[in-house]
C-alpha cells in the first residue's frame, strides 16, 4: 500500500472511531468533504496544512495519520522495532518537504518524526486549537530553520533544541540555501 492509501485508510479509521461523518469532520476541520473523500479514498495526496487542519480536528498528531492502524491486521503485539525501510515516508506536495514517522506504532506514547526541509520553503499551520495537549521537541540535525510559535520566532541551527505546546499557530521557514534536517518528537496526542 502506497503512502497516499495508507494516509486515506487511516483518516477514514480515525473518522470512523471519532463518530463523525464525512460533513462533521468537515465543518469541524475546515477542509471541504469532497477533498476528505478523495483523500480517504487515496486518490489525492493531502498537504501538510490539511493533513494539520484534519488531525487537529480528530484529535491526533499529524504523524498518527501515517499509522497502520487497526485495521491493517496487525501482529498481536505492536513490535518495539520499526525497520527503516517499513517506516512510512511521506512529501508534502505543497513544499517538498519529506517526513519519516521512525518510531514504532502502538507501543509508546512518544512519537519520532525525522524531516528534511528544502531550501527557500515554508509551511504554516494555522490551526490552534486541539482537543489533544500536544508537545513537540524540534532537534535540529543539519541546516537552518525558522519557527514561528504564536507571536514568537526562533533561528535554530544544528544541535539546537525548541520545546513548543501546539496551542498556536505554527509555522516552518528555512531560510538557508540548503535543506535542513530535524528531528521532532511529540507527546500527548491520543493514540
Amino acid at each position: 500500500m502506497d503512502i497516499t492509501q495508507r494516509i486515506g485508510r487511516r483518516l477514514h479509521e480515525l473518522r470512523a472511531a471519532a463518530g463523525l461523518s464525512l460533513d462533521a469532520l468537515a465543518q469541524k476541520s475546515g477542509v471541504s468533504r469532497s477533498n476528505i473523500s478523495l483523500i480517504e479514498r487515496g486518490q489525492s495526496s493531502p498537504t501538510a496544512v490539511v493533513l494539520d487542519k484534519l488531525s487537529s480536528a480528530l484529535g491526533v498528531s499529524v504523524a498518527s495519520m501515517f499509522e497502520a492502524g487497526p485495521d491493517a491486521n496487525p501482529p498481536a503485539a505492536p513490535s518495539p522495532l520499526a525497520r527503516v525501510d517499513e517506516q512510512p515516508v511521506w512529501s508534502d506536495p505543497a513544499s517538498g518537504y519529506r517526513r519519516r514517522n521512525v518510531s514504532p506504532p502502538g507501543v509508546s506514547p512518544l512519537q519520532l518524526v525525522d524531516v528534511v526541509f528544502p531550501a527557500g520553503q515554508r509551511v504554516a499551520f494555522e490551526t490552534s486549537q486541539r482537543d489533544a495537549d500536544i508537545h513537540q521537541l524540534i532537534w535540529m540535525i543539519d541546516g537552518v530553520m525558522q519557527i514561528t510559535h504564536g507571536s514568537e520566532q526562533w533561528q535554530l541551527g544544528a544541535g539546537d533544541c525548541l520545546a513548543v505546546r501546539l496551542d498556536a499557530p505554527i509555522a516552518f521557514h528555512n531560510p538557508g540555501d540548503s535543506a535542513a534536517r530535524y528531528l521532532v518528537a511529540l507527546t500527548g496526542a491520543r493514540p
